[in-house]
């Protein structure tokens, strides 16, 4: 039935001295399409997903339920101390995260974890502006800088598992955003090589419709440069599956997609599964996703979730906690979980020496059913954009902290008005079905809106009003007087398309937000109202529907 229990004292005070450095778990590689421990025993992925689900806004804007906000469970040492527990009684050796923050502590419950042998998958993206965007993508200077912070949070410690990229960025009717999630596998790879690091990069994919959903794995692991190389392709696909429902059978679940990706070429796993619209949740799923039927394709699966989270389906979740967050009720789910996952036995083949080294072949041409370029766009440069935004005409000086609810509409106002005077966007905007990216597309939303406010200013002669934006924008004084906005961008980004290792973060101000700081709480006015004082400043504005939303999805570093 149900348990509930406290975190035993003794676990809780022992786990105050692992913050150290010591190894506590074998390092991890990739062979081909296996993973592998030091030892050469083939590794399977026995976890399940670990956080707390942040606050839901439903809205028909919104209809995967995903959260606003989160609670960063890595940085919550004594909760961590609470449920290692009841982790180590599941037989988990790993969990997943979706959301943490690079600025926190994490030390207590990573080593924690460590020493209980539990590896960890962490997202990199953030709710809300912190991801990759389906409506308008961009892949910019602020989303790398934030995944290479949380990188370099967690870069010390040794059961780090995986990087993921991005979660079910591409669904139907929005695959040419595949482009943007490829570019950022590409950037995370390039500077995990540069540090050393053997992290595998990952990504978790919805499981969508069989005309596109092969196309989607194979895309994110080929080489648009037909040479073979795995520099733009991820290491770890991840399947978020909830085919196997009630008391199923392997055939009936899974034989199809088994069979879809019996010759993918990298490491495969389920990221979530545990189907909850027949329940009860009997897990049986497990036994054969570690069973001789899939091993040679998964490599193991994360079944979803340890804490309460409410979806459009229902309610998941296999634990609660008491309101003090000291006590753990466990419940039938759990229970039942931790049965199947003790039958599991991992299949220790094939052998490290025997596996098939991974190859990475050209990318298909797009289809009417999968609409990605294999034109990527560029790696975010912010030297080149903070060059460019130093030296624009007209800069973005909001009127409110709270800016990022302004800079979208800022955007979409700018361009319009832009339009009507015989200018255009072009340069700020990016197209995955194209290939086309704007030489400008790789900056920050608020470094763009500077750009658009600059040639807008300068086509009205540089009239002060015209910069003004409702008290939004501010004459650069220190920019030369005699240089365009165009002009500027071709002098500090003069190889737009180029593609490098990135660099770590500036540890010193706040050089990928320009300066700026922005909250999360409300604000008396958007400062977007009444732009320019012109009621008619949105007219054509379905002109830059490619970028209308642009700058309203992005992070402050």
């Amino acid at each position: 039935m149900f348990k509930s229990a406290r975190a035993p004292a003794l676990f809780t005070l022992l786990t105050a001295f692992l913050a150290t450095s010591v190894q506590a778990v074998s390092n991890i590689t990739r062979t081909g399409r296996y993973l592998y421990d030091s030892s050469g025993t083939r590794f399977y992925i026995k976890g399940i997903a670990y956080q707390e689900q942040g606050a839901v806004v439903a809205s028909a804007d919104n209809p995967f339920g995903e959260p606003s906000t989160f609670i960063d469970p890595l940085a919550l040492g004594t909760a961590c101390t609470r449920d290692i527990p009841f982790l180590q009684q599941l037989g988990v050796n790993a969990i997943r995260v979706y959301s943490v923050n690079s600025s926190l502590n994490h030390d207590a419950c990573m080593s924690a974890l460590s020493q209980a042998g539990i590896y960890t998958i962490i997202d990199l993206a953030l709710p809300l502006n912190g991801s990759i965007d389906r409506v308008s993508p961009s892949w910019s200077t602020n989303l790398l800088d934030q995944y290479i912070s949380t990188i370099d949070a967690f870069s010390k410690y040794d059961n780090v598992l995986a990087f993921n990229v991005g979660n079910e960025v591409v669904i139907q009717n929005s695959t040419q955003v595949a482009p943007f999630v490829k570019a950022a596998a590409r950037d995370t790879k390039a500077y995990l090589k540069s540090k050393g690091s053997s992290a595998l990069v990952g990504y978790a994919a919805i499981n969508g419709d069989s005309s596109w959903r092969g196309e989607l794995a194979n895309f994110l692991t080929c080489d648009p440069s037909g040479g073979n190389s795995d520099s733009t392709s991820i290491d770890l696909y991840g399947l978020n599956d909830y085919e196997w429902c009630g008391n199923s059978t392997f055939q009936a679940s899974y034989s199809a997609t088994t069979t879809a990706f019996a010759n993918y070429n990298v490491v495969a796993y389920f990221s979530e599964f545990g189907c909850i619209t027949s329940p009860p949740r009997l897990w049986t799923e497990a036994i054969a996703l570690f069973g001789s039927d899939m091993n040679t394709v998964w490599s193991g699966g994360i079944a979803f979730s340890y804490f309460p989270a409410q979806s459009a389906q229902g309610q998941f979740g296999m634990v609660t906690i008491s309101t003090d967050s000291t006590t753990v009720t466990t419940s039938a789910d759990f229970t039942q979980l931790k049965t199947e996952y003790g039958l599991v036995s991992f299949i220790n083949t094939p052998s490290q020496s025997s596996a098939a080294a991974a190859s990475y072949p050209s990318c298909a041409a797009a289809t009417t059913d999968f609409l990605a370029s294999n034109t990527l766009p560029p790696t975010p440069n912010l030297a080149a954009c903070n060059c460019l935004e130093s030296e624009l005409s007209c800069q973005f000086t909001p009127a409110t902290n709270n800016y990022t609810a302004v800079v979208g509409s800022l955007l979409d106002t700018g361009c319009s008005l832009l339009g009507q005077v015989g200018g255009s966007c072009a340069d700020i905007g990016g197209d995955g079905q194209t290939g086309v990216y704007g030489r400008i597309s790789g900056c920050d939303p608020t470094v763009k809106l500077s750009f658009v406010m600059s040639e807008y200013y300068e086509a009205n002669n540089r009239n002060a009003q015209a910069c003004s934006f409702a008290g939004n924008g501010t004459v650069n004084s220190k920019a030369p007087t005699s240089s365009a906005a165009s002009a500027v961008a071709s002098s500090c980004i003069a190889n737009p398309s180029a593609t490098f290792a990135p660099s770590a973060v500036p540890t010193t101000g706040n050089t990928a937000t320009t300066g700026k700081t922005s909250t999360t709480g409300g604000t008396s006015g958007s400062g977007a109202t009444a732009l320019i004082g012109d009621t008619n400043a949105l007219f054509g504005i379905s002109l830059m529907a490619a970028v209308s939303v642009l700058g309203a999805i992005f992070t402050l570093a």
